[in-house]
């Protein structure tokens, strides 16, 4: 730390006694040191610090001697406090506390030389969770997996933190950051194997609970962005599962739509069901809805043949995706393209397409008091309408769930079973495991297979290039609502 180190202290006579070392010199001086009055205590002086000490402070003091000490501070209850007075500062030395789960009942850790301490606690991966070594409460080995024959699971896997205490390890001569190798270190090493066994056993177990949680939390993201999309997707065209379902139209530009069943549900993914006519029923405090944030146009993107109408909805949110009602003024317009539409003031409107193709764009902007949020829309208007754009079968169950199959070494990626209402996911394959780099990379290679099921079985007997077109427009807006989930 420096040049010179001299140590002050009185003796039981009263008198004050220094020692006096240099650094390089393995010698030391022992000296009266005259004092008017003996002090108390024992003062340690090193001066003048080397360049790579003088950014030592107080705090990082405190920091390094409450993990060095832990114990031996917690065993004998010493106050231990630094005092910076260039900083002019005070700290107090408290003990390291670990983070995680306390790990109770563990193996004993007992050889012929003795009986070692575990403290142990499970915490979430990182990698600044590390078991310590040390003896007789004074830390050894910052990290125990870094020792010869352990480098290994439990200790590599920084799920733990911690430390083991070996009261009977002998220390390198000159310092105490070294262990010897001896007959002691190996029994301490092979008493340590039940343990370890147990150890992998619970990590095993909160891994498969986070793979377990990360899945359910996966499946609801990848249901969720499905369901937007499809809300902002031709009805006709889209009408899969029970997420959406068609409903009679009122006629008229103002007339207010009947609710189905599946409608309401559909809405219900997307925000607060609203209640149905005939029924009184009372919301909770948290399901009414705050000030307005966003809308959206259902539908989003549309095919429409010439001199045909269509009805577009636009569904005004607050910021936790639950539907706004009150006090709502609605403006709609033609920004690009032909067309009319039959009222530009309501909620719901008509629009008639031009009778020749283009490509329109609608915008609505929605207002409640100060707070104004606004939305676009795109129709191809077109004079060939695919037949295959037209009324779907909708389907009484819900978006499938996904399992995984590990089949490595086979080119499948996913398949569809319809019996279980499952996407069956191939875990062995290489662009999952590439996909596993990062959740969300994840994420999006799951929502992509999501997407050729579906597309595989709904649009079953299209030509091979209207079915990959069919592909990249589900894909582009289910990819956009993941984002915003």
């Amino acid at each position: 730390m420096g040049d010179t180190l001299t140590i002050t202290s009185s003796g039981a006579d009263q008198r004050v006694y220094q020692m006096v070392m240099s650094k390089g010199d393995p010698r030391y001086i022992v000296k009266l040191r005259r004092v008017l009055f003996a002090e108390r205590g024992t003062e340690l002086k090193i001066g003048p610090l080397l360049e790579g000490i003088r950014g030592l402070s107080g705090e990082k003091i405190q920091w390094y001697l409450a993990s060095e000490l832990r114990d031996r501070i917690r065993n004998t209850q010493v106050r231990v406090t630094v005092i910076d007075k260039l900083a002019r500062k005070q700290y107090q030395v408290e003990p390291r506390q670990f983070e995680g789960r306390l790990l109770h009942q563990l193996p004993t850790v007992r050889s012929p030389f003795g009986e070692a301490y575990a403290e142990l606690y499970l915490t979430e991966p990182a990698e600044d969770c590390r078991v310590a070594l040390t003896r007789d409460g004074t830390r050894v080995i910052e990290d125990i997996g870094t020792l010869p024959g352990l480098e290994r699971p439990p200790w590599s896997s920084r799920y733990l933190q911690g430390l083991i205490d070996v009261p009977y390890l002998s220390l390198t001569p000159g310092t105490r950051s070294g262990i010897v190798h001896d007959e002691r270190y190996g029994a301490f090493v092979e008493a340590l194997v039940p343990l370890e066994a147990h150890l992998n056993g619970l990590i095993d177990a909160q891994r498969r609970a986070e793979e377990e949680q990360a899945s359910r939390e996966s499946l609801r993201s990848i249901q969720r962005a499905f369901r937007e999309a499809m809300l902002v997707l031709p009805r006709e065209e889209y009408d899969w599962f029970d997420i959406q379902s068609r409903s009679p139209q009122a006629a008229g530009a103002g007339g207010a739509p009947e609710r189905s069943a599946e409608a309401s549900g559909a809405e219900e993914a997307a925000g607060v069901p609203e209640p149905s006519g005939g029924e009184a029923t009372q919301r909770q405090f948290f399901d009414d809805a705050g000030p307005l944030h966003t809308v959206v146009i259902s539908p989003a993107a549309s095919t429409l043949a010439v001199s045909q109408s269509r009805c577009l909805r636009a569904l005004p949110r607050d910021r936790s995706h639950r539907r706004v009602e009150q006090d709502l003024t609605f403006s709609w317009e033609i920004v690009e393209g032909g067309g009319t539409l039959l009222s530009t003031s309501d909620q719901e409107v008509s629009f008639e397409a031009p009778s020749s193709p283009v490509l329109v764009r609608l915008s609505v902007a929605v207002s409640q008091g100060d707070m104004r949020c606004s939305a676009e829309a795109l129709i191809t208007v077109t004079d060939n309408l695919d037949v295959a754009i037209g009324p779907t079968v909708v389907n009484a169950r819900d978006l499938p769930g996904y399992t995984f199959e590990r089949a490595a070494g086979e080119l499948w990626r996913s398949r569809f079973d319809a019996e279980r209402n499952l996407i069956v996911v191939n875990n062995g394959h290489r662009d999952f495991v590439f996909a596993t780099r990062s959740r969300a990379l994840q994420l999006r290679y799951l929502v992509r297979l999501y997407v050729k099921e579906l597309v595989l079985k709904n649009f079953a007997g299209l030509p091979v290039e209207q079915v990959a077109e069919r592909m990249i427009e589900l894909s582009l807006y289910v990819e956009e609502k993941l984002k915003s989930t």
